[in-house]
């Protein structure tokens, strides 16, 4: 027997015995509607909440925040970027967008998170290369805590899932905040019900 083989047949043999999973508990709903707590647990951690009745408000909010001439790269058909956005396009040439506008599948109350899969980034480095994250969430599609995210078919179902909670932030250096440092600059999460079937 080589001595990878050899290796690995050690490794399977020390192997604990399987055991059952813990059941999750859930807890209380606290006071406080979902939507409400969603938007003061963003705001704790540097994000915003902004209200759009359709499409062109989105629209409107992008070239009044960010400029005309903002390069928009959109993951969602409801706004239209400046730059196509494609599952066969190249992760690297996103380094230069400005916006990056994709849809939330649901957000957590409890933290203020949005989750996201391969199927709402498209191209999964858009939530990192760009300057900034828009993202356009349904106020129902809310759950309350993080022990309910594990119990959604989106969660089980995703090839790759994130939750976003807020702009990327960095203390380490002498206890100094700063946004940025290694992801989007500001993250706005805009209230639009998505108006379609559930996905």
């Amino acid at each position: 027997m080589a001595t990878r083989e050899a290796f690995l047949a050690k490794v399977r043999a020390a192997q604990p015995a399987a055991r059952t999973l813990p059941d999750v508990p859930l807890f209380a709903t606290p006071v406080g509607g979902p939507r409400a707590r969603f938007a003061a647990s963003l705001q704790a951690m540097g994000g915003t909440c902004v209200e759009a009745a359709s499409a062109a408000d989105v629209r409107a909010l992008l070239e009044a925040s960010f400029g005309a001439d903002a390069v928009i790269c959109s993951a969602t058909p409801e706004v239209q970027g400046t730059r196509a956005l494609q599952a066969e396009t190249p992760p690297a040439s996103l380094q230069d967008v400005d916006v990056g506008v994709v849809r939330g599948r649901f957000g957590v109350a409890e933290t203020g998170s949005v989750w996201f899969s391969e199927k709402e980034y498209v191209v999964n480095a858009l939530g990192y290369l760009a300057q900034h994250l828009v993202v356009l969430l349904d106020p129902a599609r809310m759950v309350d805590g993080l022990q309910d995210v594990y119990r959604q078919a989106d969660f089980r179902e995703a090839r790759y899932a994130v939750l976003v909670t807020g702009p990327s932030a960095t203390a380490d250096i002498e206890g100094v905040l700063i946004r940025g440092a290694q992801g989007v600059r500001s993250l706005t999460v805009v209230w639009l019900p998505d108006g379609g079937p559930d996905r």
